[in-house]
C-alpha cells in the first residue's frame, strides 16, 4: 500500500515536466551550437571552391535514418545556397557511439523504511525439512538492488561533397540534384520550435 505514494510522486513529476515544456525530443534541423536547446545539429566546412565537408550529429533520440536524411538535406541546401545545381558525395563516414547506462531503479526499495513504519519483510514456508523462514537481510537475490541497464546510441554522419552546375552527372550513383533532394526530404524536416 505504501508504494502508491511513490508512483503518484513519479506521475506528478512527469506531468510537471511535460507542462513546463521540458519534453525530450530528437535533434531538429539546426546548426550545431552550444546555444541550442538540443546540443546537436549540422555543421559544414569549406575545403575549396567546390568542395565542402558536411556533418550532422544527432542526440540519443535521433535515429540513424534521420541523421543521414538531415545530412543529405544539408548538402542539398548548401549546394543551392552556393549557386550550384548538384552535389556528389566523394567520401562518407557514419559514426555510431553506444553508451551503456546503468541506473538504480528509483521506485525499487525493498528494505523497510519510513514508508513502511516498523514493518519488515519476513516469510515462513514449509519445505522438505519442515517450516523455514525467509528473511531478505540474508541477501537473497530477489531482494538485491535492482538496476535498469540501457544502451543508448548516437549517430553522426559526415560527407565530403563536390558541387557542380548544369545537368546532374549520370556516371555516378552518388551525385544528387540539389532541388530534388530539397523537395523530397524537405516536408519531413523538423525545425527548432516545432512539435
Amino acid at each position: 500500500m505504501r508504494l502508491y505514494p511513490k508512483i503518484a510522486l513519479a506521475a506528478a513529476a512527469t506531468a510537471m515536466l511535460a507542462s513546463a515544456g521540458c519534453t525530450y525530443r530528437s535533434t531538429p534541423y539546426q546548426p550545431l551550437s552550444s546555444a541550442n536547446e538540443v546540443a546537436s545539429g549540422y555543421s559544414d566546412e569549406r575545403l575549396s571552391d567546390q568542395r565542402y565537408r558536411v556533418s550532422f550529429a544527432g542526440n540519443r533520440l535521433t535515429s540513424r535514418e534521420q541523421v543521414e536524411s538531415y545530412l543529405l538535406f544539408r548538402a542539398a541546401e548548401l549546394t543551392a545556397q552556393q549557386g550550384y545545381d548538384w552535389f556528389a558525395i566523394e567520401d562518407r563516414v557514419l559514426e555510431r557511439e553506444v553508451e551503456r547506462q546503468i541506473r538504480r531503479d528509483p521506485l525499487y526499495d525493498p528494505w523497510y523504511g519510513r514508508y513502511y513504519g516498523d514493518w519488515q519483510p519476513y516469510w515462513r514456508y514449509y519445505g522438505p525439512s519442515g517450516w523455514r523462514a525467509w528473511y531478505p537481510y540474508y541477501g537473497h537475490s530477489f531482494w538485491t538492488e535492482h538496476v535498469d541497464i540501457r544502451e543508448v546510441e548516437r549517430f553522426e554522419a559526415t560527407a565530403e561533397i563536390r558541387l557542380g552546375k548544369g545537368e546532374t552527372p549520370n556516371s555516378t550513383m552518388r551525385a544528387f540534384n540539389a532541388q530534388d533532394v530539397i523537395e523530397r526530404i524537405g516536408p519531413r524536416i523538423e525545425y527548432p520550435g516545432e512539435k
